[in-house]
């Protein structure tokens, strides 16, 4: 379940031994790590995905299917399928099945809604802020990323201020691919953490802090964001606040599929992650395997950690498939 980067390398290596079917809700491939310059400089685009059905059937010699699951059903190992094209369900039942189904990136939005992952589950397109574009097809993603960036050129005509909440690397990176194409917005970035690029080295971060200061953009750190507060737009020297603002923080559990007793009740973004033992099998709340052991949770749509603190079994890896 999934045709990123996970699925896909799983397919590429189960192929040898198992008739293996990849799932994706949309038609293609995208780069996630490579995004944000997209935005800027649509072309790039082009450089970043390629469209699924030809690489995952010619190329790699496996079955595609282009949908959505909407149920999993571990006791009785099949899976409820709505094609793309098709306004009912199917069921299609497997030995073996491997979630590599992701995560999104806005924490704030109700389903994970951001920029940085398409719009691709039909719960989520009833409450996006893009109603009128369908990301599941690639000319879908385009005009997205076409919309966004002639938004960026009138911002930069109008000399408008962004703030980038969040200095992460999404965060960082954002704020300088504005600065180098739009030279006249004004940035702002902020954090909560003492310094810029948290996970990083101290020296790397203090180069990435300097260049920010060296092409003018404003950072704040040890600062929360509350938007609702005119203190805060006065600390980070926009009191009247910000023309647009970008949330670069965070992940989101995109896991509606799955049943509750499968899911984690706490955990980034409000918990919902799928719950895994040390051999990457699905199990339940209460600790046992779900189904006869031949579902596996692969790559960040899973917890993440085993156990609890301080005796973990498997310490938290971060959601980090970008980059």
């Amino acid at each position: 379940i999934g045709g990123q980067f996970s699925g896909t390398f799983c397919a590429r290596d189960l192929k040898h031994h198992f008739h293996v079917t990849i799932v994706d809700c949309k038609e293609y491939f995208e780069y996630t790590p490579g995004i944000l310059r997209a935005y800027v400089k649509p072309c790039h685009l082009d450089a970043l995905t390629f469209t699924l059905e030809p690489v995952i059937e010619r190329s790699m010699g496996v079955k595609f299917i282009w949908g959505e699951v909407k149920k999993l059903d571990g006791e009785n190992k099949c899976a409820l399928i709505k094609p793309i094209f098709a306004n009912s369900t199917e069921e299609v039942g497997f030995d073996y099945c491997i979630i590599c189904s992701g995560c999104n990136f806005g924490p704030f939005k109700p389903m994970g809604e951001s920029l940085w992952f398409p719009t691709v589950h039909e719960e989520e397109m009833k409450v996006s802020d893009w109603p009128h574009i369908d990301e599941r097809f690639i000319e879908g993603r385009r005009r997205h990323v076409l919309e966004e960036y002639h938004r960026l050129i009138d911002l930069n005509k109008k000399k408008a201020n962004i703030l980038i909440v969040g200095a992460g690397f999404i965060g960082v990176e954002w704020a300088t691919e504005i600065e180098h194409f739009f030279p006249d917005i004004g940035l702002t970035i902020i954090d909560a953490l003492p310094r810029v690029l948290g996970p990083l080295p101290d020296g790397a971060a203090a180069y990435c802090s300097d260049y920010m200061a060296a092409v003018g953009i404003k950072e704040f750190c040890d600062t929360k964001y509350d938007a609702k507060s005119p203190e805060f737009w006065k600390k980070i020297g926009m009191p009247n606040g910000a023309d647009l603002e970008y949330v670069c923080i965070g992940v989101k559990a995109s896991n509606y599929f799955m049943p509750q007793e499968t899911l984690s009740e706490k955990g980034p973004g409000g918990g919902g992650w799928i719950l895994m033992n040390e051999y990457m099998q699905v199990k339940k709340r209460d600790g046992s395997v779900w189904g006869d052991g031949s579902i596996f949770a692969v790559g960040d749509c899973n917890y993440g950690c085993i156990g609890s603190p301080p005796n973990w079994v498997m310490p938290p890896v971060p959601k980090i498939s970008y980059p």
